[in-house]
């Protein structure tokens, strides 16, 4: 199930569209089949039957695409707290000795640059390798700035800022890792399927195809899939987290002193 996340969205509602058509046409061609057989009270009991898989579909929906966009939220969260971390750490480096202060100022600009670009796709992993290479260096300079003595306050608050940064990158990694299970994603196709194929077979037993309305079904209930898995892969996709809170510090650390 990992492989959705690597395919084109286009490519995914396709799909899905073009099997969950087949599944109600499949449904559609056995009912036809078997039209003369059923009575008043089959065909009763197989609209029961909709009735309950289509609620059972409509709540698997709701239910995976809660946790798609609650996954979402955080992950949007984390890039306005680290933001604000980040900008804690360098204010807190203003107050630095020299030349502490230059280095470890010039490092979290290389930071915040390599935060952002791994934001866009397939740059991921090696910007996520490079900011811990920058944690080491950080953490490095403000050894030897305690090392230095004998302002203590001072460098406790820079030490409990930059704790603070690296705590909420591994937080920061964790939510970008925590995936719908692939389980759920399983059941919610397989049900989909299902329930597509009674709609279809319903449909058989009637006079008329519904060619149009079982094509435009099919294709909503794609399109709501497509958006759960889109919401569930902050790497790429339509939808993607905004980081203006990062461009904007950016934006600030980067401005040249008064």
């Amino acid at each position: 199930m990992e492989m959705l996340y690597g395919i084109n969205e286009w490519l995914v509602f396709g799909v899905a569209v073009i099997l969950f058509f087949l599944a109600t046409e499949a449904g559609f061609w056995t009912a036809s089949s078997r039209r003369s057989d059923v009575d008043e009270a089959g065909r009763s009991e197989i609209g029961t039957l909709q009735g309950a898989i289509l609620g059972l579909l409509a709540l698997l929906l709701g239910f995976t695409f809660s946790m798609a966009l609650s996954r979402y939220e955080v992950r949007k969260m984390m890039v306005l707290d680290e933001s604000n971390a980040i900008g804690t750490t360098y204010l807190r480096a203003q107050i630095l000795p020299e030349p502490q202060k230059t280095e470890i100022s010039r490092l979290l600009r290389q930071y915040v640059d390599f935060r952002l670009e791994g934001a866009q796709p397939g740059k991921f992993q090696e910007a996520i390798a490079q900011s811990e290479k920058l944690h080491d260096q950080l953490w490095l300079q403000a050894s030897a700035v305690e090392n230095r003595g004998p302002r203590e306050l001072i460098t406790a608050l820079f030490l409990q800022s930059l704790n603070e940064m690296i705590d909420i990158h591994a937080k920061r990694l964790r939510a970008i890792m925590d995936r719908i299970p692939a389980i759920v994603l399983l059941l919610l196709f397989g049900v989909t399927i299902s329930g597509m194929a009674l709609i279809g077979y319903g449909c058989g037993f009637g006079n008329k195809r519904h060619f149009i309305m079982r094509l435009v079904m099919a294709g909503l209930i794609a399109m709501v899939i497509v958006v759960i898995i889109d919401l569930d892969n902050p790497q790429r996709g339509l939808i993607r987290i905004s980081q203006q809170s990062m461009m904007s510090l950016r934006e600030s650390i980067n401005k040249p002193a008064p």
